[in-house]
């Protein structure tokens, strides 16, 4: 929220400086982000007069001027405006000045040979707008020497205030004034109230056309004709102070309406009454409607969307942006004037809907104050008149705005115990009152009606908080927590905070998590390697749910192939429960499973114009599982690959990660073609499972540093080897007689190309791989890394019996 110094004492008779204001401000709350005071900028600038502009020697496009600048002789600037001219008036900027809209400090300089000792400046140059075309024509009786700032009347700040989404009554000067007052730091002025009696009866009908059964998202609608208006450009003051908040100047009722919803945080709109039809309605939209909007974007109309409509088409949309084919042009000469209210979370919904981000919206989706409808449009009709001439009709009312009044029980006593501040109730009372509250004492406690305009305010605790920043927020006492006697131990164990770990990190990966039954079926438990008699129910809930289960692929495959059912075909899900393998104890295991159906894949699912999402494989299930075994803190580099998969598993698309033979940690690949039609599901189909109570504890961290950490110096050295081996030669055993081949120096190995032909003879494969070598302490020579290399050849041709490929 923009606004002006002189905006803001148009509300406030106060005498305080900036400086205490933008203290004031965010002592109540009121954050201020930033203030731009173009009376600092710009105060070396200053009027100055062309003696003389000749053309310059070396250059056609450049003037050689003599400029008065007050301060005794005339200094010479070589300036390339189109404008500059003998005898006109301009501003000059002497060297040393900052030039904010070139980003530069000005200095003596040479211009093709023509000392320059300034610089005659547009209005781009100064950011007082984009005009670049020519320097700044002042008129003739501009005093020489006269600061700039002071003569053209810049020397009023700009104020930017944050405001939280519950301060909708600062979205206006005068809310923001409101607060100051009742800080102490000024009085309120009054506003005008007297009401402007209508000449006649308006042409423009309004109403209310909502369903019954529904809400009304417009509960109150009040317009205005004024006739005979001339439209132009809206005086200086008002286009100053909109031009100083970002907003251009367009005409003189646009802009007034714009004034108004700055300065009241009531937007309004206006419409050229001449190119309306029949009554102006508020509605839902249908469907198949449409209208080209302000910003030049047509927008489709759907029946969840409020808009405002004439009889012959849509006119814009409720509370957020009107139509271009009625607004205000020069040519318009009467005028119909909106002042409504309209639901915050349907303007809202609207606004997400169509993208529209405007004025109106901000305002009204927080929710304007309901009572300023009257009021609203009698301030609008004031400035339409004072500006642009015409006579006004009657006012046009159609329902009610929102019942406002609430009152809030408020023990004295709720100060002192939410805040710890002592007041006295006299000083309580006065705050309220100054914010707007009308407060009445009962025994010993307040009975407090909020203002029209403080929909955010529900209970006591508000009205303490209300209390606390008007007061001073500095002054609430001090208090240390109590200390205890030691650090308090660790609530959770490792098992609950890994649990936590697996679900953050397989939601982050696209997966939906899932709680199915712990029960299944006879066969399905015997398909997943359980259907022991001593797991089986005695009192079973359905014929189909007789068994423990004993993996918890069983429940998330049938899960998947019901979303399949209903059209959701590419689903990933995961689930994180137990497990039981036996009557025992320790027979009952806490399982990590994931399955991805369909082409359910990280990158995305479904088709689109770059082309199709591919089917999950394998290599997406074990992404999943060691992303999940990472996060959990397991040692991942130290755990081998085997192929012993459960038999649920395809036997040639699946593997186990295991820490030795007896120490298997998860198990993934592609779902059996049997499996899947034993249970009635239809593939593609991969999936993992992780034993949780598998994974190693992770080791005590050392409670002191055993010295500075190590980092490399020198830059590693990469070398591509490619071994020819069998078939059947895992790439894993390459890379790990790689790494074994010398540990202290080989960083990484990375497998990068496997390629079959009949070069290599039958069952033979090239498998290349890219190792990194990490120096340590000085430069490795080509003779020291012949030697590594051969000792991963031989290393290699050990462990697989495969030769360095020709």
């Amino acid at each position: 929220m923009k606004f002006t110094l002189s905006w803001l004492k148009d509300h406030l008779d106060t005498g305080a400086s900036l400086d205490q204001i933008v203290e004031t401000l965010t002592a109540v709350g009121l954050e201020v982000e930033g203030v731009e005071d173009k009376a600092k900028q710009l105060r070396p600038f200053t009027v100055a007069y062309v003696v003389s502009a000749v053309q310059h020697p070396n250059a056609d496009r450049l003037r050689v001027c003599m400029v008065d600048t007050g301060e005794g002789e005339p200094v010479q600037v070589v300036c390339g405006a189109p404008n500059a001219r003998t005898g006109m008036k301009s501003v000059f900027s002497p060297p040393g000045t900052y030039i904010p809209g070139k980003d530069i400090t000005l200095g003596v300089g040479t211009i093709r040979g023509v000392e320059s000792r300034g610089m005659l400046c547009s209005a781009a140059e100064l950011q007082l707008s984009e005009d670049h075309d020519g320097i700044i024509e002042l008129p003739a009786d501009a005093p020489v020497g006269m600061s700039y700032v002071a003569y053209a009347d810049l020397d009023d700040p700009v104020i930017d205030v944050s405001l939280t989404p519950n301060r909708a009554d600062c979205t206006g000067v005068r809310g923001i004034a409101r607060d100051l007052a009742a800080a102490d730091l000024g009085t309120l002025k009054p506003e005008p109230s007297r009401p402007i009696k209508g000449l006649f009866v308006s042409p423009q009908a309004v109403a209310l056309d909502f369903p019954a059964e529904g809400p009304v998202v417009c509960p109150a609608f009040y317009g205005r004709t004024v006739r005979g208006v001339k439209n132009g450009p809206s005086p200086d003051w008002m286009q100053k102070r909109l031009r100083a908040v970002g907003l251009r100047p367009i005409n003189a009722l646009v802009d007034i309406t714009n004034y108004i919803s700055l300065d009241q945080g009531r937007p309004l709109h206006v419409y050229d009454a001449d190119k309306l039809t029949g009554t102006i309605r508020a509605r839902l939209g249908r469907d198949g409607e449409s209208f080209l909007a302000l910003d030049g974007k047509t927008y489709a109309v759907d029946a969840r969307m409020c808009v405002i409509a004439d009889d012959r088409a849509v006119l814009g949309f409720g509370g957020i942006m009107g139509g271009e084919d009625t607004g205000c042009s020069e040519e318009t000469r009467n005028v119909f004037i909106e002042c409504a209210y309209f639901d915050p979370l349907k303007t809202a919904e609207t606004g997400r809907r169509t993208g529209i981000v405007s004025d109106a919206r901000y305002r009204f989706e927080r929710g304007v104050d309901p009572a300023y409808l009257g009021p609203g449009i009698e301030l609008a009709t004031r400035m339409v008149m004072d500006l642009c001439g015409g006579e006004p009709s009657e006012v046009v009312r159609v329902g009610q705005p929102p019942e406002t009044d609430r009152v809030i029980r408020f023990p004295l006593a709720e100060v002192k115990r939410l805040s710890g501040l002592d007041l006295h109730w006299i000083e309580v009372k006065h705050i309220l009152e100054r914010l707007g509250f009308l407060v009445v004492s009962v025994s010993d406690e307040f009975r407090v009606s909020p203002p029209s305009w403080r929909n955010d305010i529900h209970g006591k605790a508000d009205l303490v908080e209300e209390i606390v920043r008007i007061h001073g927020l500095d002054k609430v006492p001090l208090k240390p927590l109590d200390r205890a006697g030691s650090v308090g131990a660790r609530v959770l164990t490792t098992a609950q905070i890994r649990r936590s770990k697996a679900r953050r990190t397989l939601a982050a990966r696209g997966m939906l998590e899932a709680v199915t039954w712990s029960f299944v079926s006879k066969a399905q438990a015997e398909l997943f390697g359980g259907g022991k008699p001593e797991l089986a129910l005695a009192n079973p809930i359905a014929s189909d749910l007789s068994d423990m289960r004993p993996s918890l692929l069983a429940g998330l495959i049938t899960a998947a192939q019901r979303n399949a059912d209903r059209g959701i075909g590419d689903v990933a899900l995961f689930e994180v429960g137990q497990a039981f393998r036996g009557d025992r104890p320790k027979d009952q295991r806490m399982l990590i499973s994931g399955i991805r159906r369909g082409n359910a894949v990280m990158t995305g699912a479904g088709r689109h114009w770059t082309g199709a999402a591919p089917d999950a494989s394998w290599l997406d299930a074990k992404a999943d599982a060691i992303a999940v075994l990472e996060a959990l803190g397991a040692p991942v580099e130290r755990m081998q690959l085997a192929r012993t998969a459960p038999g649920w598993f395809h036997p040639g698309r699946s593997a186990v990660l295991q820490l030795g033979p007896q120490n298997v940690i998860a198990a993934f690949g592609e779902l059996h073609p049997r499996a899947l039609e034993a249970l009635d599901v239809s593939g593609p189909l991969v999936a993992f499972e992780i034993d949780l109570d598998a994974v190693p504890e992770p080791k005590a961290r050392p409670t002191r540093s055993k010295g500075a950490l190590a980092v490399a110096d020198l830059l590693p050295v990469r070398r591509d080897f490619a071994f020819v081996v069998e078939e059947a030669v895992e790439a894993d055993r390459i890379v790990k007689a790689t790494r074994n081949a010398d540990k202290a120096l080989v960083a990484d190995v990375a497998v990068f190309d496997v390629f079959r032909g009949a070069a290599l003879g039958e069952n033979r494969k090239s498998v290349a791989v890219e190792v990194t070598l990490q120096p340590q302490g000085k430069t490795m020579t080509d003779a020291e890394i012949d030697a590594v290399a051969k000792k991963i050849v031989a290393s290699v041709a050990k462990a697989t019996g495969g030769s360095l490929r020709a």
